[in-house]
């Protein structure tokens, strides 16, 4: 009885969820009408719940968690600075007479604001609205140049400092001790924010690169989709320009990420220095005055407020999971498969692919790597490897159509003379590049792993 309880109540909220109520009290309201249900049916042990105020005062105490506002913080400041415009008419001075240079110029742009904002539909929509109406203009074919968009805008997932790996970190470390204990090591090791940072860091670049040479290659192979445009129109490369728009956002994430990579702050701390960073450099563009900072301000306490709501509802699912015994059922199905701990990474991976057509990544990072994570880190895998494929994995359904959330976004700025079926043509070769780095970390696992050892000596 117990069992099925935990597969109905799974089962209930994402369906819930689908229909569109609100994720966090969807989240909370859904566990708590199957723990009465279990409560009078004696399936379920109300002392679970005892433990609830517990895991949200362990919330409200938790230091990684502080970087979350930080670093949203950091974002929206950036994005109301017009870094973007400024570093997209720069980059496409350098690289518009090359074919395809506007498309590069969009993957470098998207890069660098990745490392700096990490908000996905911020990064896809400021990047549509600014490159998009060029590169038609110039005559780029409609498929790639919203396919690059929305690529480009979602490796605010991957590379650091990303509010996925602050999150997934946080999970991550939990899902590890928990992993240790049940294995009987009663010293258990950490994995921090950091970790995940580092590790991350040659992935994501080695994903623009590849994106970059795929888009040299549509270049050459079929150069009328992506037309060199004329010297004489762009005008000379106007390097003191160049250099004011790129120097003062790189300074920023080389703060940011250095800090943390020499340990000489912790994810937190150079969350704190970025907030400050990106202050400083909207001060210094002059888009600094009160009504600007009060905006931040809001945007930056609604997203934090919706983050840490959708924590305490997944707390009490967590619970409530736990008290059906759906842990021990997850272990059984794991245990059984074929393939032992390979076949349960993959169907972990295919579950959170499936998922993340439906769920934010907020939602499959406090719901189901909670469930999913001790028992393969219990099986053996890497932590550090395991959070970055997951993170990686979970950058790739926001892509995939038909409910990939950068479509959403990049479809409420395209004009409407460009059919939906043009942007999901678009994606699907970015789609594939992702899927074959997720080929390449796995049959490489020293892309995730080596520079956290070399970084941490772990």
């Amino acid at each position: 009885m117990a069992e099925l309880m935990a597969i109905l109540l799974f089962a209930s909220i994402c369906v819930a969820l689908m229909a569109g109520y609100p994720v966090a009290f969807t989240l909370g309201g859904v566990s708590l009408l199957f723990a009465g249900i279990g409560i009078a049916t004696g399936s379920f042990d109300p002392g679970y719940l005892s433990a609830l105020p517990n895991r949200l005062f362990g919330i409200m105490n938790n230091q990684t968690m502080l970087a979350v506002p930080l670093f949203v913080f950091m974002g929206v400041m950036l994005e109301r600075s017009r870094v973007a415009e400024d570093l997209l008419e720069s980059m496409s001075r350098l690289f518009g007479t090359l074919r395809g240079g506007l498309a590069i110029s969009v993957c470098v742009v998207g890069a660098l604001l990745a490392a700096s904002t990490g908000i996905v539909g911020a990064t896809v929509v400021t990047m549509g609205l600014l490159a998009l109406p060029t590169m038609l203009r110039r005559g780029y074919d409609p498929a790639i140049s919203t396919g690059t968009l929305a690529a480009t805008g979602t490796l605010g997932q991957i590379i650091p400092p990303s509010i996925v790996l602050v999150l997934l970190g946080d999970v991550m470390s939990s899902a590890y001790q928990q992993a240790q204990l049940k294995m009987g090591i009663f010293s258990p090791k950490t994995v921090s924010v950091g970790d995940l940072f580092v590790g991350a860091l040659l992935p994501g670049l080695l994903l623009v690169g590849l994106y970059i040479v795929y888009i040299i290659a549509v270049a050459i192979l079929q150069p009328k989709k992506l037309p060199a445009l004329p010297k004489e129109e762009l005008g000379d490369v106007e390097w003191g320009k160049l250099l004011k728009a790129l120097v003062p956002p790189l300074v920023l994430i080389g703060a940011v990420l250095g800090s943390i990579l020499a340990g000489y702050a912790t994810p937190t701390e150079a969350a704190a220095l970025g907030a400050v960073g990106a202050m400083l450099l909207a001060l210094f563009k002059g888009k600094l005055n009160f009504g600007q900072l009060r905006d931040v301000a809001y945007g930056t306490t609604e997203i934090s407020a919706m983050v840490f709501m959708i924590l305490i509802g997944a707390s009490l699912f967590s619970l409530v999971f736990r008290g059906f015994g759906g842990e021990a059922l997850i272990e059984d199905v794991f245990a059984q498969l074929p393939g032992g701990v390979l076949g349960a990474f993959f169907l972990v991976m295919l579950v959170i692919f499936l998922l993340g057509f439906i769920l934010d990544f907020i939602e499959i990072t406090f719901v189901v790597v909670p469930i999913v994570g001790p028992v393969l880190l219990a099986m053996g895998l890497d932590p550090v490897w395991l959070g970055v494929m997951i993170a990686l994995n979970l950058q790739t359904s926001f892509l995939t159509p038909p409910f990939g959330f950068a479509l959403f976004y990049l479809r409420g700025v395209t004009p409407p003379s460009i059919p939906t079926s043009t942007i999901y043509k678009g994606v699907v070769p970015f789609i594939l590049i992702q899927l074959l780095l997720l080929v390449i970390a796995y049959i490489f696992p020293g892309l995730i792993t080596w520079l956290p050892e070399q970084v941490y000596g772990s």
